[in-house]
């Protein structure tokens, strides 16, 4: 199961404890994903579609608990191929008028009956009301990618204004949701791992919240290693070239002048190097007798250079004439 689909399973066993939590959730699930079907009369039906059985559930039981209504539930089956089943929930028409009153979808309009595309503001004047209303909407069209693959959330719309809104409500927590227009819907979107873990938490998805932090920190330290071990890798072989650099020109001195023409000083850089040639410069500053710094140490071995370089620019010229 994945991890989407997991942490709806968890906030689908939130039953909020006030009326005007139950009435907000009801109202951002009905919003986010119900479809309102006018039959003879005018008379209204709302079906509200879920592919996850959890809260088909979690929702019959809230509409029931706050409104008296039992919807009706039935399993659609898709093609054999895809095996995905999808849960219907049906509001009758006997009932579908006044629930969709009652959360601010159905109002009135010079005398006539209009069905909003927005957020009814009414039914959020509390923080508790809000996060309700969020929790309804992310169990309609939320999703969430697997922490360990990327930091991706989602909740598609169907109307600009609709995302508009819920993009508002989102950042009145004091997050910074994006949205972006995909085909023919709106996508509200977070991809910061913090924000996702934020926003976890108004949901009340505590469980998953820790999941993703956890999985979000091991990721973290297991880059950092990674860092730590290119860096490792590329200073060690800085180290080698250098090296082999060093006694490069040293063997070009012995082999031409000898080392007994370099200083006392040089001699003894030589003479380390050549003794111990995968030594870093500071290991090799620590050797001397008596010691000095690595700057110290990197002065004599460009003296050193500057003698070899010297050596080759009279054989280039030699060989040229």
């Amino acid at each position: 199961m994945s991890f989407s689909a997991t942490t709806k399973n968890e906030l689908s066993r939130i039953d909020p404890e006030k009326k005007c939590c139950k009435l907000a959730e009801i109202a951002g699930f009905i919003r986010i994903c119900g479809t309102i079907k006018i039959s003879g009369g005018g008379k209204l039906t709302v079906v509200l579609l879920t592919e996850n059985p959890a809260v088909a559930r979690h929702l019959k039981k809230l509409i029931k608990n706050y409104f008296g209504v039992h919807a009706s539930l039935v399993i659609v089956k898709t093609a054999v191929l895809k095996k995905t089943h999808y849960y219907e929930l049906v509001i009758d028409a006997e009932n579908a008028e006044q629930i969709l009153r009652e959360t601010g979808i159905l109002t009135v309009r010079e005398g006539c009956n209009y069905i909003s595309d927005g957020i009814y503001s009414g039914i959020l004047r509390t923080k508790c009301c809000r996060r309700a209303y969020l929790r309804g909407v992310f169990l309609g069209a939320g999703t969430i990618s697997d922490p360990e693959k990327a930091y991706h959330l989602e909740i598609v719309c169907n109307s600009e204004v609709l995302c508009n809104d819920v993009k508002k409500l989102i950042n009145s927590f004091g997050l910074h949701a994006k949205s972006v227009k995909r085909k023919s819907s709106h996508v509200v979107y977070i991809k910061e791992a913090e924000q996702i873990i934020d926003f976890l938490n108004i949901l009340g998805a505590h469980s998953h919240l820790l999941e993703f932090e956890n999985i979000r920190i091991i990721k973290e330290l297991r880059n950092k290693t990674n860092r730590i071990n290119n860096c490792d890798s590329a200073n060690l072989d800085k180290t080698i070239n250098a090296s082999l650099r060093q006694i490069q020109n040293i063997r070009l001195i012995e082999q031409t002048r000898g080392l007994t023409s370099l200083s006392d000083k040089l001699q003894e850089v030589a003479r380390l190097r050549l003794e111990n040639p995968e030594s870093s410069l500071a290991e090799l500053a620590e050797m001397m007798n008596p010691p000095i710094g690595k700057s110290g140490l990197n002065h004599r071995f460009k003296k050193i250079e500057e003698i070899a370089e010297k050596i080759r620019a009279a054989e280039k010229t030699t060989h040229n004439s």
